[in-house]
C-alpha cells in the first residue's frame, strides 16, 4: 500500500471515529465539554481539506535506478534452427555431384568414344560384356558377344567409313549395387561419300562385373 493511501485510510478512520463516538458508548473515554460540537465540526472541516490536498498529489515517479523494462527489437537477430540450413551458393548451383557408379559407367562410354575415333572396333566393342547373352538392338537385333564384333567389322570396313563419334547428354541411373542404365545421344560425323553424319539415341543397361562395368544391352535409334 502506497503512503498517500495508508494517510488517506488513516484519515477515514479518525473522521469516522469523531462522527460516532457520541453513539457509541464504547468509544466515550470522558464526558465531551459544551463546546465540542463547533470544535468538533472545525476539525473534520480541516481534515476533509486534508483528505482532497493527499488524494490530488500525484504518485512519485519511478526511481531511475530500476531499469526500465526493455522492449524486443525490431530489428533482433532470429534464433538459430536447429534445422540445419542449405547455403545459397547450392541453390543456384546447377551442377550435380556425380556418384562413383555414375563415373564408372561414363568412362566406359568415353572409352569406347576414344577407341572408335582411334580406328579401333575391337577397343570399342570391349564395352560390351564378352557373353552369348549380350544384346544389341538397331534396326535389327543381334544376340552374343562375337556376333556383335562381327556386325561392326562387317558394318565398318574402313577408318573413313568409321568417321568422328560424339556422345552427348549422358545420364547415369543406378538400379542398384551392380546395374545401372545409361542414356544419351550420339552424333556420327563423316562425309558424303561415306554415308554422311549420322545422329540418335541410345539406351544401355550395364552390369557391375570383376573386370568393371560393362554394357549387356544396348538400344539405337
Amino acid at each position: 500500500m502506497s503512503l498517500d493511501a495508508l494517510l488517506t485510510k488513516s484519515l477515514e478512520r479518525f473522521i469516522y471515529t469523531a462522527l460516532h463516538r457520541e453513539v457509541d458508548p464504547m468509544l466515550r473515554r470522558k464526558p465531551r465539554p459544551k463546546s465540542c460540537p463547533g470544535i468538533c465540526k472545525l476539525t473534520l472541516a480541516l481534515l476533509c481539506s486534508l483528505v482532497f490536498v493527499l488524494s490530488t498529489i500525484p504518485a512519485p515517479a519511478q526511481s531511475d535506478s530500476q531499469p526500465a523494462a526493455q522492449t524486443p527489437s525490431a530489428t533482433a537477430p532470429a534464433p538459430p534452427s536447429d534445422s540445419p540450413q542449405l547455403d545459397s551458393q547450392d541453390q543456384s548451383n546447377p551442377l550435380h555431384t556425380a556418384s562413383r557408379t555414375e563415373l564408372d559407367v561414363v568412362k566406359v562410354l568415353l572409352a569406347q568414344e576414344h577407341a572408335w575415333n582411334a580406328g579401333d572396333i575391337a577397343g570399342y566393342v570391349k564395352g560390351y560384356l564378352d557373353s552369348p547373352d549380350t544384346v544389341y538392338i538397331d534396326k535389327q537385333m543381334t544376340k552374343g558377344f562375337q556376333n556383335i564384333l562381327e556386325d561392326y567389322e562387317h558394318n565398318y570396313t574402313t577408318r573413313s567409313s568409321m568417321g568422328t563419334l560424339t556422345f552427348s547428354e549422358l545420364e547415369v541411373h543406378a538400379l542398384n549395387d551392380t546395374a545401372a542404365i545409361c542414356t544419351g545421344k550420339y552424333h556420327l560425323d563423316r562425309t558424303k561419300k561415306e554415308g554422311g553424319p549420322a545422329d540418335g539415341l541410345f539406351s544401355l543397361v550395364l552390369q557391375k562385373t570383376p573386370d568393371g562395368w560393362k554394357i549387356i544391352l544396348a538400344h539405337n535409334t
